[in-house]
Parts: structure tokens; C-alpha cells; sequence
């Protein structure tokens, strides 16, 4: 709908795009219906953007408004546009009220295509500020990066799209996420408003707690249990951040508290439900396996060795209780999660944009990753999927070792990747947390999520980075 890099870069006067994409199989209705629901601006938004939504109101039909904060480096924008022209099923319009352009209209339209399909239709018209400066190249710029954001725009609808569609038989579901403001979680989130779905999510500040909200507290072991008997399943992401800082002692208790009193706090409260949620998936980690080399690992091999290996078993073993009274308990573990907005790949860009990435120590150690539209397509898999159950490597099918890794990023961005990292510098700088999350590696397989049905959308690591980063061309 916005896109944040079009404040700062265009220069030209009077200029007019117009974009179009196929979606085979679902009616321009049903394509509408999407676009009508909450999250479908946030799932629309490219992740390399910086965009807040500080309001919105009555929705996109005639007189809704929305505003928004665009950061740029150091400044940022506030963004106010309001809907106009909706037609249900088939059409409907941003226009700038306030902002930095002198002018801008955007028109969505659905049109019928084949028997069956939908046209998406996208027309803009804008002027931006400055008038005659870079009126020479202002229109090549902005038609590049308008390429760029509509480009990975399409794909996630379309992807999106398909998803809902694999389950659009079965009832919409009340899904309670802790950790849902988190990278996963409002991702998470946003995707299963977007399907017609209801979110609960569970929140640690009573002042925080209104409609949509649950209020918990793992260090208290309080948790407002009334709130969830509405709920189908219950997908549990919270925890404290791994790559903090390096592993002092106080440090490494708060990473392995946060997970285990958190996931027993649920677990045991399920398990006491005589009419609560039948679900339960529960994030782990592949560094379950600790240091395995070049071993190829599904979900029987045995836990390794290493804070994170115990910090995993503890987690998982956790939600003991659930499955002892006969909830379903997915043990999600997951790679590295692939997305600008944060994790490790968040973490690498500016290093790699300036030239200065690089392998780490001898490269060969094994990254196990996903992209993170495949993992919310792997968590909605499991919220339908009855069979599935226990253990679940939550990775792509196509792990790598770092060197591959850095060398993908690097041609991705156009950068090169020729200043490694020694193993020594590494220990040096991160103790503990660089020998085990930067130097050690596992070669983790989806035997499970493959063997029931699980379709990846990410061909491979390089074609997840350029969707993500939006370099598709």
C-alpha cells in the first residue's frame, strides 16, 4: 500500500505506475476479502522497510484513514492517507491527506482473469516534492524501486494466498501467541488475521491487557486461564533473546529461565483445561543437537552437547504436562529465521552492505535456516495438521555451511565477502555465544514436516535472501 523508500528518493514531477500480477485459482472476491482484513497492510509492507502504523480507522472502505510513521536514517516522516472509490469485491483507493508528497493516489483493483483467477490490478499516481529537481532520472529510480516492493509484494499475496486456500475447508481457528510482537510472532500474527482467523495474544503488562489480549506472567507463574477456553491452540514464542550479549552466568540463567518457566506455566495450564485449547506448539532450536559437523540430523538423533543443547532439552521437555493430559504438542525446532527485520540475517546486513562480511572461522560449520514466510507457513501446517506431533526440524530442506552462506548474502547485495572472521577473533569478541551459535553448526533436515505434506515456497537460500531483501530481479 506505502512504500518507505518512495519519501526519500523521488525527485521528478507528475509520474504514473502501473503494476499487475496474475493470481490463478481465486476469485477477485476472495483476493478483496484479504486485502479487507487487519494485517493486510503489515503482510504487504516489505520487511527492509521501517514503517509504524500509529492509527488506522473504518477499515478501507470510503473515509478510513490511516497514519503512518516512515523512518529514514535519522529522520522520519508521518504518513496520513485516507480510503476512497471502495467498491466490494472489486476496488478501492489511498489518497494522501498530509505528508511529504505534494500529491499521491493509489488504486487497488480485482479484476476477473481465466474462469477462476484474479488480476491484480495496482495504479499510481503521484508528484513528489522538489518539482523540476531530478526530473531526468527520478522516474527510472522510483520505477526501479517501485519494481523492487511490488515484486515481493505479489509474491507473498500470492503465497499467502495459497496457503489460506490449502485449509479453506476447515473452520477458522482462535489462536493464542505468546511472543506476539516479537519477529515471528507479528508476522505470525498479521498472517492468520489476514485468513479470516482470531489472535489472542498474551501479554505481560496488565496495562497492556484490552480486547485481544490474555494477560500471563511466567516469573509469577499467573496466567488469566479464563481468557483462553475460547481458544483452539495455543503457539508459544516467548523467550529472551539468545544473541543478546555475551553469555554471563546471569545471562545465561535468564535465557534458560524465560524458556522452561514460560513453557511449563502454559503446559500445565492446558493440561488443567477441561474445555482449552487441543494445541499447543512450542518453539525450540536445532541447537538442540549442539555440534554435530556435517551429520545429517532429522528429529531422532540424540541432544548434543553445550549450554544451548541443555537449554533445548529443558525447553522441550517442558511441555511435559500438555502432553501427558493429550494435547497435541508440536516442538518446533528452528534454524536460523531469515528476515531484514531481525535475527541473525538483521544483524549481518550492515556489515555485508559496507564489504566487510566474511566467513566465520574455517566457514565449513553448517547454518540450518528458513525463511520466514515458510516458518508461518510451517506453523499453520501444524494448527491443521492432526497427525503431526512431538519433535518438528523447522528448517529448510537445504542447509549450508557459512562459507556458502556469506558467499549468497555477498551476491545478493553486490558486496564482496572477503574478510573472514578467525575462530580466535570470534571467541574473542562474543565468549561463549560465538563458539556456540557462530562457530558450531547443524545440518538439520524437515524429514518431518516433508513427510506430512509441508510445501517450502523458498527454493533455496539464495532465492529466500532476494525475496526478503527484496532483490528478485
Amino acid at each position: 500500500m506505502v512504500w518507505t523508500v518512495l519519501l526519500a528518493l523521488t525527485r521528478c514531477c507528475e509520474m504514473k505506475f502501473t503494476y499487475q500480477e496474475e493470481i490463478p485459482d481465486i476469485g477477485p472476491e476472495e483476493v478483496f476479502d484479504w486485502h479487507e482484513r487487519p494485517g493486510a497492510l503489515e503482510r504487504l509492507t516489505p520487511p527492509w522497510g521501517n514503517v509504524e502504523v500509529l492509527s488506522r480507522s473504518g477499515g478501507i472502505r470510503d473515509g478510513g484513514k490511516i497514519s503512518l510513521r516512515i523512518k529514514q536514517g535519522p529522520t522520519s516522516f508521518r504518513w496520513d492517507l485516507m480510503h476512497r472509490d471502495y467498491v466490494h469485491g472489486r476496488q478501492f483507493r489511498d489518497e494522501q491527506i498530509s505528508g511529504p508528497m505534494k500529491q499521491w493516489s493509489h488504486t487497488h483493483s480485482f479484476l476477473p482473469s481465466g474462469s477462476s483467477g484474479t488480476r491484480a490490478h495496482d495504479e499510481i499516481e503521484m508528484e513528489p516534492p522538489l518539482g523540476f529537481a531530478g526530473k531526468a532520472l527520478g522516474p527510472v529510480f522510483v520505477k526501479n524501486e517501485l519494481d523492487r516492493l511490488f515484486g515481493f509484494r505479489y509474491r507473498r499475496l500470492s503465497n499467502d494466498l495459497a496457503r489460506h486456500r490449502a485449509y479453506s475447508d476447515k473452520k477458522r481457528l482462535t489462536v493464542a501467541i505468546t511472543g506476539a510482537s516479537g519477529l515471528v510472532g507479528s508476522s505470525l500474527r498479521h498472517f492468520l488475521t489476514t485468513g479470516g482467523h482470531k489472535v489472542i495474544s498474551l501479554v505481560r503488562e496488565s496495562s497492556e491487557v484490552r480486547e485481544g489480549c490474555v494477560f500471563w506472567d511466567p516469573s509469577t507463574g499467573v496466567i488469566d486461564e479464563k481468557g483462553l477456553k475460547e481458544v483452539d491452540a495455543v503457539v508459544h514464542l516467548a523467550g529472551a533473546p539468545i544473541a543478546a550479549g555475551r553469555w554471563t552466568e546471569a545471562r545465561k540463567r535468564s535465557i534458560k529461565q524465560s524458556r522452561i518457566r514460560g513453557t511449563d506455566l502454559i503446559a500445565r495450564t492446558l493440561a488443567t483445561m477441561e474445555n482449552g485449547p487441543r494445541t499447543l506448539i512450542s518453539s525450540s532450536a536445532v541447537g538442540f543437537y549442539g555440534n554435530r559437523g556435517s551429520d545429517i540430523l532429522n528429529e531422532t538423533m540424540p541432544v548434543g552437547g553445550g549450554f544451548l543443547a541443555d537449554v533445548c532439552e529443558d525447553w522441550e521437555n517442558a511441555t511435559v504436562p500438555a502432553e501427558r493430559a493429550g494435547i497435541r504438542v508440536v516442538k518446533l525446532r528452528t534454524g536460523i529465521v531469515l528476515s531484514p527485520q531481525g535475527g541473525a540475517l538483521g544483524q549481518m546486513l550492515l556489515p555485508f552492505k559496507l564489504g566487510a562480511g566474511g566467513r566465520l572461522g574455517s566457514g565449513t560449520q553448517y547454518m540450518s535456516w528458513i525463511d520466514l514466510d515458510d516458518l508461518i507457513g510451517m506453523i499453520y501446517h501444524a494448527l491443521y495438521e492432526g497427525s503431526l506431533s512431538g519433535v518438528v526440524n523447522a528448517t529448510a530442506p537445504t542447509p549450508v555451511p557459512n562459507a556458502a552462506f556469506t558467499s549468497a548474502l555477498g551476491r545478493v547485495l553486490g558486496r564482496p565477502t572477503v574478510l573472514p572472521v578467525p575462530s580466535i577473533a570470534v571467541k574473542a569478541v562474543f565468549g561463549e555465544l560465538g563458539k556456540e551459535a557462530l562457530l558450531w553448526g547443524q545440518r538439520a533436515i524437515p524429514q518431518k514436516a516433508l513427510s506430512s505434506g509441508f510445501k517450502f515456497f523458498s527454493e533455496g537460500l539464495e532465492d529466500s535472501l532476494r525475496f526478503q531483501l527484496g532483490r528478485m530481479d
